[in-house]
């Protein structure tokens, strides 16, 4: 039973570090009326799977809601490491400050 309950809880923490960071921005008057604006590009009405700065977003008529596609890694070897966003894939990569061609292990990442 106490096996059982770890595994619940190391379920739970491993969603709760899963979910994405995500906004709403609020359509103001006189905005576009063929989209949102987000970071100065209009994006059309409905759902959006990329935008330029990795968002997943949802365009209505009263607001633009986003998450990120990606998660920051915050426990790896901050010495040794470093983080550089990759716009490509859309995540940060972990590497090494003298040799940036290997990556370095993340033990854990947040939305």
């Amino acid at each position: 039973m106490k096996g059982f309950l770890a595994f619940l809880l190391a379920v739970d923490i491993i969603v709760a570090l899963a979910d994405a960071y995500c906004f709403t921005k609020m359509r103001q008057p006189g905005e576009s009326d063929e989209g949102c604006v987000l970071e100065g590009k209009l994006y059309p009405f409905g759902e959006i799977p990329r935008t330029e700065s990795c968002y997943r977003c949802s365009c209505s008529r009263d607001a633009m809601r986003c998450c990120t596609l990606f998660h920051t890694p915050v426990n790896y070897n901050k010495e040794k490491c470093k983080i550089v966003f990759n716009k490509e894939s859309c995540d940060y990569d972990v590497v090494q400050k003298d040799d940036p061609t290997k990556t370095c292990f993340v033990y854990a990442r947040v939305g």
